[in-house]
């Protein structure tokens, strides 16, 4: 039995190692020619993930102890601990040590290859790849995994990866730029990582400056406005505001990359469609509150690796239900996983970024943030916005949430 994993992103590539691993024959395909190529993130994660997820230590770019908040007056609040509260990563070098820990667990790799077609046939699925130079190659395998992120250009093309009518895509946009500094000039960001929010720095979203190793500063913006929100402004403009509001905008820019955000709030969308099973942002693992993706795109690999396996290891049949009953069980295990907070989050990120738009919003957001720089520790902050456990502080934060304060 072999699996076509199309897209080596965290998600694509941990699944396609852990098959191997299993003794599955795997083929992983990504267009991309270069790890480094548009390695758009603000990869902020806590500190129990790094284990937890075995992320490599070689893709770390720094550690920090404390959370910054600039609220829509441009004041800061600040929380500190005494212990590593998270990590940023180097996105390119954590693509680049997944890519070769497949390859090492003996993955084909094809790079600069993407699947331009996918056809159900009996007891498997043939795959048309377009390789360089226009190369065409068709293999037959007995499942595929739709791993190409936000485009779901697989499960996304299908009519079975409609959502349902309670549920909907939230969808956005982030630029991010790499500084170069010296130890003076990021000598104030070192240690923490930092977050601009109201609409003196973005409507819809909001700006991050993070530490990198080598004296280096990750700079952003995202946002993510209602739909159709016409006459705003680019995102570039955004960016360069923030650079110069914080005296940062002398430094040279290394890398420039963005990209899209999309995901739906009651991961509705189908997650196995004949012979394909999505998994990470092609299945909306981006929790779009806190803008991350790359933690729960490889946890539901890691759910999704027994699953195939098992089915896998069962013989082929010319019935299509019997060989998908075992993967119909993905949604259901990863929703577990998720837990029960992931809804709420979403709906919370439907609320604050579509009314992050006028005063009133900005006014109910300094309230917010008041509110959790009297009451919360840096523990405590990062044990609600990593693993939402906005039920801790329901009574306290309910009249920001809800507006009425």
């Amino acid at each position: 039995m072999t699996v076509l994993v199309a897209g080596a992103g965290p998600a694509g590539a941990r699944l396609a190692q852990r098959l191997a691993s299993q003794g599955i024959a795997v083929t992983l395909v990504e267009r991309l020619r270069e790890a480094n190529q548009n390695a758009f993130s603000s990869a902020a994660i806590p500190i129990q993930a790094v284990s937890d997820l075995c992320i490599p230590a070689e893709a770390i770019a720094s550690h920090w102890k404390g959370w910054q908040l600039v609220d829509p007056d441009g004041i800061q609040h600040q929380w500190w601990s005494q212990d590593d509260l998270g990590v940023v990563l180097n996105f390119g070098s954590l693509r680049q040590q997944l890519w070769q820990q497949a390859i090492e667990a003996g993955v084909e790799f094809l790079l600069g290859w993407r699947v331009h077609s996918v056809l159900t046939v009996n007891d498997g699925a043939n795959v048309e790849l377009i390789g360089p130079n226009g190369l065409c190659q068709t293999r037959r395998v007995s499942w595929v995994v739709d791993a190409t992120g936000h485009r779901r250009l697989l499960l996304g093309s299908t009519a079975g990866s409609k959502l349902s009518d309670t549920d909907c895509m939230l969808e956005g946009a982030g630029v991010e730029w790499i500084l170069q500094g010296d130890q003076k000039t990021t000598a104030h960001w070192r240690d923490r990582v930092c977050f601009f929010l109201g609409c003196q720095w973005i409507q819809h979203g909001y700006g991050w400056i993070f530490p990198m190793a080598g004296n280096q500063l990750k700079v952003g913006v995202c946002r993510l406005p209602p739909p159709l929100k016409e006459c705003l402004e680019p995102m570039s403009s955004i960016l360069n505001r923030l650079l110069i509001k914080n005296q940062l905008d002398q430094l040279p820019v290394i890398d420039r990359h963005g990209g899209i955000l999309r995901s739906s709030l009651r991961r509705s969308e189908a997650h196995v469609v004949g012979r394909i099973v999505g998994v990470g942002d092609s299945i909306s693992t981006a929790n779009l509150l806190g803008g991350e993706g790359i933690r729960h795109a490889l946890v539901s690999a890691e759910v999704l690796t027994p699953l195939l396996v098992e089915a896998c290891s069962n013989p082929p049949s010319s019935n299509q239900d019997k060989d998908n009953m075992v993967l119909m069980q993905f949604e259901r295990l990863l929703r577990l996983r998720l837990g029960w907070r992931w809804n709420l989050s979403g709906r919370l990120a439907k609320r604050t970024w579509w009314g992050l738009c006028d005063q009133k919003g900005d006014r109910r957001l300094s309230g917010l943030i008041n509110g959790l720089s009297m009451r919360v520790s840096a523990e405590e902050l990062s044990r609600l916005l990593f693993e939402y456990r906005f039920e801790r502080y329901g009574l306290r934060l309910l009249p920001y949430l809800m507006g009425w304060r």
